[in-house]
């Protein structure tokens, strides 16, 4: 952690170093799909400069460092459908990258429970830094496949995959998955009931968390302003931390999202 980065010809700091691994991840980024993936939270890797932001290994396992299973069920449902994924690889400790910079998650001092002595007494430099290497990269990167997308006429519908813990600050979460949207633009309701047609899920609307431009980034900024059919998907974590519940999920949305596809293409979908 007292590890010093270069600056680069800006004055920004350089805080990956050049043999570390690029913040985004991408599967099938010449796809022609309607379908657009999105993976805020699939990673949990720390630049060597930041050391483990001074937390044990075991806090860097939990649900505080990336949403686990993630990105199984992401990589195996991208690689099913042939749909382009854009996933960031580094822990939401080091810069959430789906949050504001003016919220309060966006470099945690404490989540949930778990003070980030890392996070504590950064300097304008030091956020920069963290912005510039890993925040800039993937949302620029969505921003200009979806541009390229609209250009093309290619129609999108964006869906940001998540998950969640099922137990937070020590009470008990009921949903197997929930659907997070703000507008939507249709896409919500018609996932919500394909969901619940599957008749063994408890499914949240806006559960456990609900999408603002105050407390969220990729669905206000790409989907919403560009007028997207989008929604997010929350998937409990207990249900998918191993490789058969990660398949299981991967399969079951394989069903599901070409539905949502096709009645979504049967009444228009924008091209902005």
């Amino acid at each position: 952690m007292d590890k010093t980065a270069p600056s680069s010809p800006g004055g920004v700091s350089l805080l990956l170093g050049g043999d570390e691994v690029p913040p985004v991840l991408e599967i099938n980024p010449d796809s022609r799909s309607p379908l657009f993936f999105t993976c805020d939270h699939y990673g949990r890797l720390i630049p060597e400069a930041l050391g483990k932001l001074g937390l044990p290994d075991s806090e860097l396992e939990r649900h505080i460092a990336w949403d686990i299973g993630i990105a199984g069920v992401a990589t195996r449902l991208a690689t099913e459908l042939g749909v382009h994924l854009i996933a960031q690889r580094y822990s939401r400790l080091v810069i959430d990258c789906n949050r504001p910079f003016e919220s309060p998650g966006s470099i945690p001092l404490i989540s949930e429970a778990t003070e980030i002595p890392g996070n504590s007494g950064l300097n304008h430099d030091a956020i920069s830094a963290r912005r510039h290497a890993i925040f800039r990269p993937y949302h620029e990167r969505i921003a200009q496949a979806l541009d390229a997308r609209a250009a093309s006429g290619l129609s999108t519908i964006l869906v940001s995959l998540h998950s969640f813990t099922p137990v937070y600050a020590g009470v008990k979460r009921p949903w197997h998955v929930g659907t997070l949207h703000q507008n939507g633009h249709g896409m919500p309701p018609l996932f919500l009931e394909l969901l619940r047609a599957e008749g063994d899920l408890v499914v949240g609307d806006n559960e456990p968390y609900a999408v603002s431009d105050a407390t969220d980034y990729t669905i206000p900024v790409h989907a919403e302003r560009r007028g997207l059919f989008n929604s997010g998907i929350e998937i409990r974590q207990d249900l998918i931390g191993s490789e058969s519940g990660q398949a299981e999920w991967a399969q079951r949305l394989a069903r599901i999202l070409p539905e949502i596809e096709s009645r979504l293409l049967a009444i228009g979908i924008s091209h902005r």
